[in-house]
Formats: structure tokens, C-alpha cells, sequence
């Protein structure tokens, strides 16, 4: 019966059927029909999911993020990134990234990210002879830094998971997150080495594109301040820049209409809908991991086999890719930790590396098809069918995949700035 349901769900995934569909039919299917658990029981467990107090921030900070976009902030940190480092090779991508990291630290989403970057940025690279391919596959990859730089709703999820503090999974992504930006920038200027470059703006100019940046620069600065500080909560934190957000677009910029806020609020519930949506349905499969003891027994074959921490990393990093090419993060979380964490602490591996690890992995599937929602999302804003897109995917594939061998070499880059809060 559990191996029917199992293909129930495969089928309705090729149906192109929501995730949270698929979870909520196979998962409450299994649980109902084959352990025989109360249809009461589901429904407790759904709300309590999706009512923990730490996910709060998540459709706040998507909110603050969508305002920046529709009020002007995210232009100003494009204009200064591109009058800082366009005269460089590839410096129209650079600007992208260095504006995308910058952004991670407001929105904690990544699709907003590549609307509200991407969105400013794509066509005038295109314009500029950069490779149409190559700015979408970029757009994408550079997005995956807002799931490692804090404020993230993936730390968030993975916290309200495992019960790790929120602010140590925020810390543990900051390192990792310049590690991946990094490797873009020598990819970006390696590809771009050869192509045309505007000129070098004059220093007046670049100070002056600060000066009108500078009140966006302050916003990550109020975030991560208030909340390593230890004055603000997680979810005080996203309100306070949502309000400055808000305050930024309305009455300094002058850019935020009431179009706009209507927008950004649109955009936030639909964005809180389908996590929030997913989350619900797919608790029911941490339920059926805890009647059928399925974790221990893994644990016990690993133990039994005397697997160690680098053939696991070995394994879960498969399994996650596979997962990615056709799930986003907040499934692939929610169907591998209730297996993959029980692992993660009999083997003694340290619960932010591996946080780390899989969001980097989880975001190779941003770009990898068939699913591909960053390529897709990306390719939208230029109007490119997504398939176009995909032979630049081979390149930064494997930007990912160094990234994770090197957070896996190198766990202190997760766990060094942990330690101070």
C-alpha cells in the first residue's frame, strides 16, 4: 500500500500537480490507510507546523524585500554597484552579485531577489553583448546567496526543523554565502574577461551614487544589528525593516505608489501562501518517519556499516541534487531532514555545516531542470523561453557543486561566527 502511494505521488508530480497537493494526498493517504492514524491527528499536526512562532518573520521579510523592489531601493544598490565596479571585467555581472548579496540581507527570499535585481539589471547586460544564456543562468545562481546570507527564510525553516536557534543558522550562512559569491565573481570575470567594458566612472559620481544609497545600505545593518544585538527578534527585526522599507519608498525615494504597496502585498501572500501551503502538507511525511522508526533504522544501517561523515556527504548530496531538480527548498527540507538529521547527529557532524551544505546543493536546482523556478523566473523578466537558457547551466553547476566541496572540506566557515552568539 505504501509503495502504491508513493507511486501516487510520482504520477501526480508529472501531472505538474502544486507540491503541496502531492505532499497532502500520498503523505495523509499513507498515514490514514496505511498506519491508521486518526484524520484529526493530520490536521493538529498541520497547525501546529505552520503556527510556530519563528516562521512568523518569514512572509514579513518577503514583505520588506517586495517594498524595496516597488520603492526604489533595490535601483539605487544596482546604480552603485554598476558605478563602483562596471568598468571591470564582467562588471555589469559583478554589479549583480555584489547588489544581490546586499539585497540577501533585506528580503530572505530568492525569487525577490531575482525579480528585484534581475529585474534592473538583465536587459541592460543584455544590451551591453552579454551572452542572453549567461545573464539568466547568473540571475539565478547569484540568487542562491539569499538562502545563505541573513536574514533567510531557508535558516528559518531549517531551524523550526532541527531546533537549531535562528540566529546561529543566520550566522552560519554569512561566510558560506561570500564563499559562493566569490567563485561567481572569478567565474564572471574569467567568462566576461574579453568583452567590452564602459568607462570608469569619476570618483564624484561613484560618491554620489553612495550618498543615494547610503539609507538602503543602512537597512541590513538594522537587521542584523537589532537582532545580533539582542534587542530585536527574528520577526520584530523583519518588522523593523519593513516599516523602514516603507519609510525609504514613500518619503525619501518618493518612488513607492499606492500601486506599488498594493504590489508588494499582493506578491507577499502569494509568496506566505505557497510556503506556508507546502509546510502544512508536507509535515504528514515527518509523521509517518516518526510511526514507521524509518530514521533509526538508516541511522542503524550507517552505524552497522561503519559509513563515515564524507561518504554521507556523498550521499546526501545526490539524493538533494535529484530532489532539487524538481522540488524547491522548502519540500526537498521538509521530505529529507526527518531521515537525513537523525545521520547528521549519530555521525557527530556539526548540524550548521550540514545547513550550509544542503541549501547550497538544494539551490543547484534553481538551475537544473527540469523544474529550474530560478531559470524560469529568470528567463521571464527578458521574455527568453527558459530552454534557451539551459547551455549556460553547465558552468555554474559546477560553481555549485565546488561551493559544497569546500564547505564540506572546510566546516568552520559554518561555524566560526556561530560562536559569538
Amino acid at each position: 500500500m505504501v509503495l502504491g502511494f508513493g507511486l501516487l505521488a510520482v504520477v501526480l508530480m508529472l501531472l505538474s500537480v502544486p507540491l503541496f497537493l502531492v505532499f497532502g494526498v500520498s503523505s495523509a493517504a499513507i498515514a490514514v490507510w496505511g498506519l491508521n492514524l486518526p484524520a484529526h491527528t493530520l490536521m493538529q499536526v498541520s497547525f501546529d507546523a505552520v503556527s510556530k512562532q519563528v516562521l512568523v518573520a518569514i512572509p514579513i521579510f518577503v514583505f520588506a524585500g517586495n517594498v524595496m523592489y516597488h520603492g526604489g531601493s533595490a535601483r539605487r544598490l544596482v546604480d552603485l554597484g554598476v558605478a563602483a565596479v562596471g568598468h571591470l571585467p564582467g562588471g555589469l555581472g559583478i554589479a549583480m552579485i555584489l547588489s544581490i548579496a546586499i539585497f540577501s540581507a533585506i528580503s530572505g527570499s530568492i525569487l525577490a531577489s531575482i525579480v528585484a535585481i534581475g529585474g534592473v539589471l538583465m536587459k541592460p547586460m543584455i544590451d551591453q553583448g552579454y551572452p542572453r544564456a549567461f545573464v539568466i543562468v547568473l540571475a539565478a545562481t547569484a540568487a542562491l546567496m539569499d538562502a545563505l546570507i541573513p536574514p533567510s527564510n531557508t535558516a528559518i525553516i531549517y531551524s523550526s526543523l532541527t531546533h537549531v536557534p535562528v540566529s546561529k543558522a543566520f550566522a552560519a550562512g554569512v561566510m558560506p554565502g561570500f564563499v559562493l559569491g566569490g567563485l561567481l565573481l572569478v567565474y564572471v570575470m574569467w567568462v566576461c574577461r574579453d568583452m567590452a567594458r564602459p568607462a570608469k566612472q569619476p570618483w564624484s559620481q561613484r560618491g554620489r551614487a553612495f550618498l543615494v544609497a547610503l539609507p538602503s545600505l543602512l537597512l541590513p545593518v538594522l537587521i542584523l544589528g537589532g537582532l545580533y544585538g539582542g534587542l530585536l527578534t527574528p520577526a520584530e527585526s523583519a518588522s523593523v525593516a519593513s516599516v523602514y522599507a516603507l519609510l525609504l519608498g514613500a518619503f525619501v525615494y518618493r518612488e513607492l505608489t499606492w500601486t506599488g504597496f498594493w504590489r508588494a502585498t499582493r506578491a507577499t501572500a502569494e509568496t506566505t501562501a505557497v510556503i506556508f501551503a507546502i509546510i502544512a502538507m508536507a509535515v504528514y511525511f515527518s509523521i509517518i518517519m516518526t510511526y514507521t522508526k524509518a530514521p533509526q533504522g538508516i541511522v542503524q544501517f550507517f552505524i552497522d556499516y561503519n559509513i563515515g561523515p564524507i561518504s554521507f556527504f556523498f550521499l546526501a548530496g545526490v539524493a538533494i541534487i535529484i530532489l532539487g531538480t524538481f522540488m524547491e527548498a522548502v519540500p526537498v527540507f521538509y521530505l529529507t531532514l526527518p531521515i537525513m538529521y537523525p545521520i547528521v547527529t549519530a555521525l557527530k557532524i556539526d548540524p550548521l555545516q550540514f545547513y550550509v551544505f544542503i541549501t547550497g546543493l538544494i539551490g543547484i536546482g534553481l538551475i537544473t531542470p527540469p523544474v529550474c523556478v530560478g531559470v524560469y523566473t529568470a528567463a521571464a523578466i527578458v521574455g527568453t523561453p527558459p530552454q534557451e537558457a539551459f547551455r549556460a547551466v553547465p558552468g555554474f553547476l559546477l560553481i555549485g557543486i565546488i561551493y559544497a566541496v569546500i564547505v564540506m572540506v572546510f566546516p568552520g566557515l559554518a561555524t566560526w561566527l556561530p560562536r559569538y552568539w
